[in-house]
C-alpha cells in the first residue's frame, strides 16, 4: 500500500495541470451544490420544526357570530378528523395610528385569549408577560430577533374602549392574530367575528385540508365561515424568495456537476493514454493490475478531496449572505433560516469526491487491462485508423494544409473529443444562461421607471413647518422645474375579511404610466374597489386576476376585485386607487410622492427646490439595481466565469495531451518544413471546430435553461419583454463563445508545441 501511495503522490506532482483542473472543477461544483442543497434544506426543515414545536394550526377559521354561536363552534372540535382545536375566541378589528410601534397605521386584528397555551397555536412569549387584566394588550412580533424592552408600556388609544397598554410581545407561528387581549377586554372592543384554530388528523394537501374543514363545519349554517387561513399559505410565504433563487442555483449546480464528471473523465482518460509507459513500468516493477487502478484513483482522489473541502468551506461562507438575500422581506417568525442541516456538508464532502472517482473508474479500468509489454512499446509506431482517413480526405480540399490537418485530429481520439465537446457545450450553455438572466434582470430592474429621467421620492410629514395639503403639495411639486409627473402614495394597514393578518394597502393618485411596465397580467386599477398585487401576494392567499375580496379599514368594508397582477410586489401589500382610499379612509394623508424628472434634469437641484418649498419634506433619489437583481447577476456572472475557465482548462488539458502524444509527428512535420505558425494554426484548429459545434449545441440548451428558470420564479412574474431577450447579434456573439473557449484553452499548449525543437521532439522517441 505504501508503494501505491508513493506512486500516486509522484503522479500528482508530475501532472500539476491535470491536478489543478480537477481541483478547480470540484471546488466550483461543491460550492454550488452546497448552496442549492442549503436552500432546499431551509425551505422545509425550519418551518416544519417551528410549526410542530408551537402546535401550529392547520387552519385558522373566522366565523360570523350571528350565524354560529360559541356552543355550536365548540362542537366542531369534536367532529371526526379533528385532532385538536382551540377556541372560539372573539375577534375584533382595531384602528391604530401611524407609526405606533413599527406599524404604518390602519387596522389591527385583535383576538381575546385567556392564556398563550392550549392544544393548538401555542404562543411563544418573547418579552414582558401575558395580558391578564383589562387595559392590557400583547402584540405579535413577526421578526426573528427579540423585541426591545423599551417598547413595553407603549399605549394605544381605542375609541370607545379606552387605552390599551403593551405588556408583552409574543409570536404565533400560525399568524392567528396581530395582537391579543383578555376575553373581558374583548367585550369592550365590539368583536365582529369568532375564531377557531384546528389541527386535523391528516392534511397532506390543501384540497384534503379543505375537505376536513368542510366536514368539521358541516352542521353550521351556510356562509357561517367568513374566512380561512391555512398553514400551506404560511409555508409558501416562508419559502417564497428562496423558491425564486432555487431554480437557477440548482441549475448551476447541475451544470457544475456535469462539467466535473466530463472534465474528470477526460483528464483521467488522457492520463491513462499519456501514461501508457508509466503503466507499463509500474507493471514491470511488480504492480498488480488492481494496484495500478488504485494508483490512478488515488491520483484523482487527492485533488477531488482538496477541492471538495475548499468548496464546502467556500459554500459555507457564502451560505449566510445568500440565505439572507433569499429570505429578505419574508416574515419568517421564529423559524430560523440561518442554520443549515449537517447532512448538507456531509453530502458535499463525501458525495462529490465519490462522483469524481466513479467518473474515473472506467478509464482507470483500461489501465487494469493493459498488458505491460504493449504499454511500454506504445507510441513507437504511427497510428492508423479513422483519424488518418479523415485527414487524407481533408487534404484533398482547398483548405490550407495546417487547417485540414487540425480539423482531422479530433477524429483520431473520438472519445476524448466527445468529452471535450460536451464540456464546451456546457460552457456555452452556462454563458448563454447567464447572459439571458442578466438581460432579464436588467429589464426587470427598469420596471416602473418609464423614460430616461431620474425619479425622486419626496416623503411628507417630517418635523418643521407643517406640510401643505395633499393636492396643493402635489400641484406645487409638479410645477417645480424639471418635474414631468407626480404620483402620490398613501399607506395604511388594512384587513382582509376572513383573514387574521393585516396587509399593507397602498393608495395611489397621479402618474399611472408606471403601470405600463408593472402589469404582468390583467390591467391597472382605475376605479374604486379595484386592486392589483404581486404574484407572491396572490399565490399565498389563493387569489388570481378576477378574484373577489373584501377590504376592511377603520370600521369600513369595501368589496374589491383583483384586476391585475404586478411583475413584482411585496408579499403583504396590495395597490389600490385613490377613490378606494376616499371610501375606506378619507382622512388618510399621502405619505410620499414619486416625482419623475425630465431627462437631463439635476436631481440635486430639484431636491433643493423641494426643501425650499417645505422644510418638512425629505427627498431621496431613487435608482440602482435592487438586491435580488444584484444577487442573481453577481452569482451567475461569477459562476459563469468559473465554469468558462474550467471548460477552457479542459480544452487545455486535451490539447496538451494531444501535443504530447504527437511530439514525434510534430518533429517529423517540422523537419520537412512546417513553420511554428502553422503548428499553432493546426493545434488551435483541432479544437476550434469543436468550439463551433459546441456553440451551436449550447445556445439552444442555454435558451431553454433560461426559460425554465424565469418561468419558475415565484415572486416575480416576468413579462414577455423580459423573457424575449435574444437577438441575432447577441446569438452570433454567443456562437463565438464556444470558439473562444476552445481557442483560449488551446493557445498556450499550441505555442509550447510550436517552440519545441525538432531535436527535442525526435529525441523523446
Amino acid at each position: 500500500m505504501r508503494a501505491v501511495w508513493r506512486a500516486s503522490r509522484a503522479a500528482v506532482k508530475r501532472r500539476r495541470v491535470q491536478t489543478f483542473v480537477i481541483g478547480l472543477v470540484v471546488l466550483c461544483s461543491t460550492t454550488t451544490v452546497l448552496l442549492a442543497l442549503a436552500l432546499l434544506s431551509v425551505t422545509s426543515g425550519p418551518f416544519e420544526k417551528a410549526f410542530e414545536g408551537q402546535r401550529g394550526a392547520h387552519a385558522v377559521a373566522s366565523f360570523d357570530p350571528a350565524r354560529a354561536t360559541d356552543d355550536r363552534l365548540a362542537r366542531t372540535a369534536r367532529q371526526p378528523g379533528v385532532a385538536a382545536a382551540a377556541g372560539p375566541f372573539a375577534q375584533a378589528v382595531v384602528a391604530v395610528p401611524k407609526d405606533w410601534l413599527w406599524m404604518a397605521g390602519g387596522s389591527l386584528t385583535v383576538v381575546g385569549r385567556a392564556d398563550p397555551g392550549g392544544p393548538v397555536d401555542r404562543l411563544e412569549l418573547l418579552a414582558g408577560r401575558w395580558a391578564t387584566a383589562p387595559g392590557e394588550i400583547v402584540v405579535n412580533w413577526p421578526g426573528r430577533g427579540s423585541p426591545s424592552a423599551g417598547l413595553l408600556g407603549s399605549r394605544l388609544e381605542v375609541p370607545g374602549a379606552g387605552t390599551l397598554r403593551v405588556v408583552g410581545f409574543a409570536n404565533s407561528v400560525s399568524r392567528s392574530a396581530s395582537a391579543w387581549v383578555t376575553p373581558a377586554q374583548m367585550a369592550a372592543l365590539h368583536p365582529s367575528a369568532a375564531q377557531m384554530l384546528y389541527r386535523f388528523t391528516d392534511a397532506p394537501t390543501e384540497e384534503r385540508l379543505g375537505e376536513r374543514l368542510e366536514a368539521a363545519t358541516r352542521e353550521l349554517p351556510r356562509d357561517a365561515v367568513t374566512g380561512v387561513q391555512t398553514y400551506f399559505a404560511l409555508e409558501r410565504a416562508f419559502s417564497a424568495m428562496a423558491d425564486s433563487y432555487l431554480p437557477f442555483m440548482t441549475l448551476f449546480g447541475v451544470l457544475g456537476l456535469l462539467v466535473s464528471v466530463l472534465i474528470v473523465g477526460n483528464v483521467v482518460s488522457g492520463a491513462v493514454v499519456s501514461g501508457f509507459r508509466h503503466i507499463g513500468v509500474l507493471k514491470a516493477l511488480g504492480f498488480t493490475p488492481n494496484q495500478v487502478v488504485a494508483v490512478y484513483l488515488t491520483m484523482l482522489a487527492v485533488p477531488a478531496a482538496v477541492g471538495s473541502v475548499l468548496g464546502t468551506v467556500a459554500g459555507t461562507l457564502l451560505t449566510d449572505p445568500v440565505l439572507k438575500a433569499a429570505f429578505t422581506g419574508i416574515e419568517t417568525g421564529r423559524a430560523m433560516t440561518g442554520e443549515v442541516d449537517a447532512w448538507v456538508s456531509v453530502v458535499c464532502l463525501l458525495g462529490v469526491p465519490a462522483l469524481v472517482l466513479l467518473a474515473a473508474l472506467v478509464p482507470a479500468l483500461r489501465a487494469h487491462r493493459l498488458p505491460a509489454a504493449r504499454a511500454i512499446s506504445a507510441g513507437g509506431a504511427p497510428r492508423t485508423g479513422r483519424g488518418r482517413r479523415v485527414q487524407r480526405m481533408l487534404a484533398g480540399t482547398r483548405l490550407p494544409r495546417a487547417v485540414s490537418m487540425g480539423l482531422g485530429q479530433p477524429f483520431a481520439r473520438p472519445g476524448r473529443s466527445l468529452l471535450t465537446l460536451a464540456a464546451i457545450v456546457l460552457g456555452v450553455t452556462t454563458v448563454t444562461l447567464a447572459t439571458g438572466l442578466t438581460s432579464t434582470m436588467l429589464a426587470f430592474d427598469g420596471v416602473g421607471r418609464p423614460g430616461a429621467g431620474p425619479t425622486v421620492q419626496v416623503s411628507a410629514g417630517g418635523p418643521g413647518v407643517p406640510p401643505l395639503g395633499d393636492e396643493e403639495l402635489e400641484r406645487r411639486l409638479g410645477a417645480l422645474p424639471g418635474a414631468e409627473a407626480v404620483r402620490a402614495r398613501a399607506l395604511s394597514l388594512a384587513g382582509l375579511v376572513g383573514q387574521s393578518q393585516p396587509v399593507f394597502a397602498d393608495f395611489y393618485r397621479g402618474d399611472d404610466s408606471v403601470y405600463e411596465d408593472e402589469i404582468a397580467r390583467g390591467r391597472a386599477p382605475r376605479a374604486a374597489g379595484e386592486v392589483v398585487a404581486g404574484p407572491a401576494f396572490l399565490r399565498q392567499r389563493g387569489l388570481e386576476v378576477g378574484s373577489r375580496l373584501t377590504l376592511e379599514l377603520n370600521g369600513r368594508q369595501l368589496p374589491a376585485t383583483v384586476v391585475g397582477m404586478l411583475v413584482e410586489g411585496n408579499a403583504r401589500a396590495l395597490e389600490a386607487t385613490w377613490q378606494t382610499r376616499d371610501l375606506l379612509a378619507p382622512d388618510l394623508r399621502a405619505a410620499e410622492y414619486a416625482v419623475r424628472l425630465a431627462p437631463g434634469s439635476d436631481p440635486r437641484a430639484f431636491a433643493e427646490a423641494v426643501e425650499a418649498l417645505d422644510p418638512g419634506l425629505k427627498v431621496q433619489v431613487l435608482g440602482g439595481a435592487n438586491a435580488g437583481t444584484g444577487t442573481v447577476v453577481a452569482f451567475s456572472s461569477v459562476f459563469t466565469v468559473l465554469l468558462t475557465a474550467v471548460a477552457s482548462l479542459g480544452v487545455f488539458n486535451t490539447v496538451l495531451l494531444n501535443t504530447r502524444e504527437r511530439r514525434r509527428d510534430l518533429g517529423m512535420m517540422k523537419s520537412i518544413g512546417m513553420t511554428p505558425r502553422q503548428v499553432v494554426v493546426m493545434t488551435v484548429t483541432s479544437v476550434a471546430g469543436l468550439g463551433a459545434a459546441g456553440g451551436l449545441l449550447g445556445i439552444p440548451l442555454g435558451i431553454a435553461a433560461h426559460r425554465l428558470v424565469v418561468d419558475h420564479v415565484g415572486v416575480v412574474a416576468f413579462t414577455g419583454r423580459m423573457k424575449d431577450v435574444w437577438h441575432a447579434p447577441q446569438l452570433a456573439g454567443l456562437l463565438l463563445a464556444g470558439v473562444a473557449i476552445a481557442v483560449l484553452g488551446a493557445l498556450l499548449p499550441a505555442r509550447a508545441a510550436a517552440r519545441t525543437t525538432i531535436a527535442a521532439a525526435l529525441h523523446t522517441e
